[in-house]
């Protein structure tokens, strides 16, 4: 992994622009002027929350000042506990120039569709649970389990505080194979289609029956049915080659919670 660190590093360093607007029946007086913020691709919006409220609560009438926070683009509630990048690549998958549109809300909570996240320790919680759960995948949890906190905590403040050497100088025992394996024992993968806000996951290896390391092409074989055939991957909005190892993409394009978090396109058969 040492020779790929600048994959890691350009992953890490990715943003997306974005233009935050307050819900027009939540204003009073004055409309303000849009809220704009460089957001990792790798972050939570709950992370950037109390910097977005800051700005309109002087905008928000009384009674909703102290209510969940929560926000939609055109209409559909993002997931709180979805990674923004994974949000931005299943709500806009058309790249462009243009900040990417939010409001944010104050009341009305959608208890219904959403998981309130109006805690970083919530949030926290959460993502060391993805963690965990990716390791088993991986290494049947004997890496995070012989971490102690303080590792753990690395990982967290990382993230949030954007120190990238801080956090893969803990990451990285966790994208390396386990004893003498040269391979992963399964692959954490979490897959999403453009029309559904969903994911699903299944075991993947990342070795073929062949005893071959699997492609992206495999990948495709795999999830393709007799009414209709995968075509295509995509994270981090990058369209990725169906010849791409899937063991060298979950070390190197997995997201902080140490999933793949790909957007599948299909084709009907």
């Amino acid at each position: 992994m040492a020779h790929d660190r600048e994959v890691l590093r350009m992953i890490w360093e990715g943003q997306i622009g974005i233009c935050f607007q307050a819900d027009r029946d939540e204003i009073v007086g004055i409309k303000p002027e849009p809220f704009y913020l460089m957001v990792s691709r790798l972050s939570y919006l709950p992370l950037v929350t109390d910097k977005v409220r800051k700005y309109f609560t002087r905008y928000i009438a009384a009674e909703h000042q102290d209510g969940a926070v929560w926000f939609d683009y055109n209409g559909t509630p993002l997931r709180l506990h979805y990674p923004t990048g994974v949000l931005y690549d299943l709500l806009h998958p058309e790249e462009d120039c243009t900040p990417w549109g939010l409001t944010i809300h104050f009341s009305k909570f959608p208890e219904d569709t959403l998981v309130k996240m109006n805690s970083k320790e919530l949030l926290e919680s959460h993502y060391m649970s993805c963690l965990k759960e990716a390791d088993v995948l991986k290494h049947r949890g004997l890496v995070i389990s012989a971490m102690q906190k303080k590792d753990h905590n690395q990982l967290w403040l990382g993230l949030i505080n954007d120190k990238f050497d801080q956090f893969w100088a803990v990451n990285r025992r966790l994208m390396e194979p386990y004893g003498d394996q040269e391979s992963f024992k399964n692959i954490p993968v979490r897959l999403y289609n453009d029309d559904d806000f969903t994911y699903t996951q299944k075991l993947i290896s990342p070795i073929s029956e062949s005893g071959q390391k699997k492609s992206l092409a495999d990948l495709m074989a795999e999830l393709s049915t007799p009414e209709r055939k995968a075509v295509g991957f995509r994270t981090h909005g990058i369209d990725l080659h169906e010849e791409t190892q899937v063991q060298w993409m979950s070390e190197h394009l997995s997201y902080p919670d140490n999933f793949l978090h790909l957007s599948v396109d299909y084709k009907d058969v």
